[in-house]
């Protein structure tokens, strides 16, 4: 099972200064399947996803992807954090953000950033898939939010992954953008794996057949069975599932 799947955690714990986060977790995800992560705040998720990354190392288990220690294939994922810690008064552009998905490519060349006209195509073409092409010249900070949330997506599409990691991909993100994004996943679904982190359930069961629940211990339920008492049961409480199925004038707007 570890060779045979895209993402494979076997018995894995970890914990913090003694206080467990994650106990034996178990799960697998196939080449090429669509998968969500959720749960509450604190749960887990974060320590699950750096563990997926190879930031963290578990305490007791095992973590593969590709079949392979996660560090052995970082070049073959592609990630994308909820946040970016970044100094407004910086002159980064677009074109700069998105290139440093390239990072780590080719030898020495990818290593320094040494970027040919090759990764500014690749970058280029990233950009156009996330609606973004016009921007490469644009400052980054002068972006709003969801503008700032597609620029990072095609950072981490950038370096043409086998595996897409997204951190709540819809935050900050209108109706109409959401609506855009889900055509974009289904299409790169169809060469990848993706994991998204999300609490917009409502959107997520438009791409996803099954939600890897976390709140300490793991739970892998089908979205056909997310009902109200299984959500209360992941997140101790009422939450609310918003769908976004069609576009409406009256939506949410943050873009």
């Amino acid at each position: 099972m570890l060779h045979d799947s895209a993402v494979c955690l076997h018995g894995v714990t970890f914990s913090y200064g003694g206080e467990p986060v994650l106990e034996d977790v178990e799960f697998s995800v196939a080449a090429r399947e669509a998968v969500c992560i959720v749960g509450p705040n604190g749960g887990g998720k974060t320590t699950l996803v750096k563990l997926i990354l190879g930031l963290l190392t578990p305490q007791r288990g095992e973590v593969r992807v590709f079949g392979q220690p996660p560090r052995q294939s970082r070049l073959r994922i592609g990630y994308m954090p909820q946040h970016v810690q970044h100094d407004p008064q910086f002159p980064v552009t677009v074109m700069d953000i998105v290139l440093m998905g390239r990072l780590g490519q080719g030898g020495l060349r990818g290593l320094l950033g040494w970027h040919d006209r090759a990764d500014r195509r690749v970058a280029q073409n990233t950009l156009a898939q996330v609606g973004m092409e016009g921007f490469c010249r644009h400052p980054f900070a002068a972006l709003s939010g969801g503008q700032r949330q597609r620029v990072l997506i095609a950072r981490a599409l950038c370096c043409e992954p086998d595996l897409l990691l997204l951190d709540e991909p819809t935050s900050n993100v209108d109706s109409l953008v959401e609506a855009r994004l889900l055509d974009l996943l289904r299409e790169l679904n169809r060469r990848m794996t993706i994991l998204m982190v999300s609490h917009d359930l409502g959107f997520v069961s438009g791409l996803v057949e099954k939600a890897i629940c976390v709140n300490r211990r793991v739970v892998v339920h089908p979205t056909s069975e997310m009902t109200g008492a299984a959500i209360r049961d992941i997140y101790g409480g009422e939450v609310r599932m918003v769908r976004h199925n069609e576009f409406s004038p009256f939506g949410h707007a943050h873009d």
